[in-house]
């Protein structure tokens, strides 16, 4: 009897922690869903303003905010896609690995548009007479298919090696999409390591030297509410958004100990938040979109009183 008691409770906590792990999972999924929802219905907010307004439109800066924007929403959309599918649908191959390169590539466009940012902020700062001349708009664009093109670049390593190692019938299967389901050499992590390590460390190099010319630019001008000091602020919270893209490097080694929990809050926190930051940056410090954003819900609220009257 003390036997099968002892069998009955190694049984039961297996199912025990399992159910526990699935309303963990509900709740991780039900939260992302509604921050996502905040994200998104800020995102068209200002978005609307960029499209609308003609001077945020022509100006640099907010083309490679708005940008981030739209990557950002990108990256989420497929992000929570395949926290939902995860598990629970199995898709073809195919679509599975096109959607699992639009995902990495848009991860790795982030700190790529960090360090564009920045050295926007740090050519407006240190070179107020040339800056027209180095940030226009259709510079802009270029620095974006530039980015895009670094960003796609490790994917195609990865597809060469996939083409010439995987099966003839590996992309005419269904399965789990997860990246775990492609790697058929380690030389594919050994290239995604490198290039995500490459990318923020010269990303981290790009935001701390930019830093530095901007702080002694604000010492110099030595007014706390100066441009110089606000764009102080705005790359240092580039730099946050950065940590947490590098520390989001060591959920490799936390998952493998921590199991999924570790995976939840993984994505939650190092893969939601930065780009979470993103709009509540911009959105919410700048003072054009700041206004752009008051005008606009003061010209809706007056249309509705105008209505009902």
């Amino acid at each position: 009897m003390n036997i099968t008691g002892s069998y009955n409770n190694v049984t039961q906590m297996p199912i025990h922690n399992s159910r526990t792990f699935e309303i963990i999972m509900m709740v991780f999924l039900i939260l992302t869903v509604i921050c996502f929802c905040f994200f998104l219905y800020f995102i068209c907010i200002v978005l609307i303003v960029y499209f609308t307004a003609a001077h945020v439109r022509d100006n640099s800066r907010y083309v490679l905010f708005a940008h981030m924007l739209i990557n950002d929403t990108m990256y989420l959309s497929l992000g929570l896609f395949l926290a939902l599918a995860y598990q629970f649908l199995y898709i073809p191959a195919s679509i599975c690995y096109f959607i699992l390169v639009i995902t990495t590539t848009t991860f790795r466009v982030t700190p790529y548009n960090l360090a564009a940012m920045a050295l926007e902020r740090y050519l407006a700062i240190c070179y107020p007479l040339r800056y027209l001349m180095f940030c226009t708009v259709q510079r802009s664009y270029s620095v974006i298919i530039v980015i895009w093109y670094l960003g796609l670049l490790p994917n195609i390593a990865d597809v060469i090696v996939l083409s010439t190692l995987a099966k003839k019938n590996f992309f005419s299967q269904s399965l789990v999409c997860k990246h775990e389901n492609f790697i058929v050499h380690p030389v594919q992590n050994t290239i995604r390591s490198f290039t995500f390590i490459g990318i923020l460390i010269l990303v981290a190099f790009v935001i701390l030297f930019t830093y530095i010319k901007v702080m002694l630019v604000a010492r110099k001008t030595g007014s706390g509410q100066s441009s110089a000091s606000k764009a102080r602020k705005t790359i240092m919270l580039h730099a946050f958004q950065l940590l947490l893209c590098m520390v989001s490097l060591t959920s490799t080694i936390t998952e493998s100990y921590g199991g999924g929990y570790v995976t939840l809050v993984n994505f939650l926190v190092f893969m939601c938040v930065p780009r979470l930051l993103s709009p509540l940056i911009y959105g919410v410090r700048d003072e054009v979109f700041r206004k752009c954003i008051r005008n606009m819900f003061s010209t809706i609220c007056s249309d509705k009183s105008v209505q009902q009257n």
